[in-house]
């Protein structure tokens, strides 16, 4: 398993009825398998996010949405960025996962973290708890699940949950890789360092050198050798080959959620625009080397979330982007 270009779609609001919903999804992750894109993602809610639209937006559930995808295409990767651990019991996630794989011919990829979305928490009722429950509840889901995944039959006590000797068959390997999505220094890393084949860092680009310092770190701690652990860095990039356009489209989408660029101060204007990649072709590869690349991440997980709808622009992007991951 490696992730060195990844696509994810964190929004459905496609004009049209739900019916050509899933259509346009399937389009894309089509385009990406084309273009060069080693994995396809969804997110794992059930409410549009804030800062990317309002919560009656379109929103479908991730593991139903990843099947339907795994019937649509032949080579991508499928995963969620990330599957929250709160929404599923540990060994139903495990058999979720597993499913997902058999229905794709091995392309599945776990990708999970301990769940932050409070107001999607409390309106479908599951239970949200502290920070530090959260991740008490991703330990113990962990140890249940990365066995589960590996063949064996776990038997597990902790505070949050219990297992007796919990079976996974079908699987068709033994080897399901795990990624790990999140910016947690102490909390999160330290998981990844145990758990995952993968870890998608999710930050400002500004802060990637501390944030691999700290990887480095909990990698030592952990008694694991920091080149097995794979890197991504979620990526917002506005694309066309009209870079003109494409920073049109930038400026259009801050302003929607409350944010005039041309007001802001040189500090506050990085600040607001720290995690996106703008411009021409030329402009976005860049970027995306100098920011995030040359930083010492392995690879990039983009989401291109004002145009990627639209026919072609997922094709430019992997066109753009996959020379500089390729090894």
């Amino acid at each position: 398993m490696t992730i060195r270009l990844g696509y994810q779609m964190p929004n459905f609001s496609y004009s049209g009825s739900a019916t050509e919903l899933f259509p346009t999804v399937i389009a894309q992750a089509r385009e990406a398998e084309a273009a060069g894109f080693d994995t396809a993602f969804v997110m794992d809610h059930f409410y549009q996010l804030p800062g990317i639209g309002e919560p009656e937006e379109p929103m479908l559930e991730s593991y139903s949405a990843l099947s339907g995808l795994a019937t649509a295409t032949g080579r991508i990767q499928l995963s969620a960025l990330v599957t929250g651990n709160t929404y599923r019991n540990p060994p139903m996630l495990a058999k979720t996962v597993t499913t997902l794989d058999v229905v794709s011919g091995g392309r599945a990829v776990l990708g999970i973290g301990a769940g932050w979305f409070e107001f999607e928490h409390n309106s479908f009722g599951y239970e949200f708890g502290t920070f530090t429950d959260r991740f008490e509840r991703l330990d113990e889901a962990l140890q249940i699940i990365a066995p589960m995944l590996h063949g064996e039959r776990p038997t597990f006590t902790g505070k949050w949950y219990h297992v007796d000797k919990a079976m996974n068959e079908p699987r068709i390997r033994n080897d399901l890789p795990i990624l790990i999505g999140g910016s947690g220094e102490k909390k999160t890393f330290a998981l990844a360092a145990r758990f995952a084949d993968h870890l998608n860092v999710i930050c400002d680009a500004s802060e990637l050198p501390r944030k691999l310092e700290a990887l480095d770190a909990r990698c030592s701690e952990a008694g694991r050798d920091r080149a097995t652990l794979e890197t991504s860095f979620l990526a917002f990039v506005m694309i066309d080959e009209d870079g003109d356009k494409a920073r049109k489209a930038q400026s259009d989408f801050l302003a929607e959620r409350g944010v005039d660029l041309a007001a802001l101060s040189d500090d506050d204007r990085k600040k607001a625009t720290d995690r996106h990649f703008v411009g021409s072709p030329d402009d976005v590869a860049q970027q995306i080397k100098e920011r995030v690349l040359d930083q010492g991440i392995d690879g990039v997980i983009i989401n291109l979330i004002t145009n990627g709808h639209e026919p072609g622009i997922v094709e430019l992007a992997g066109k753009t982007l996959a020379p500089l991951v390729a090894k």
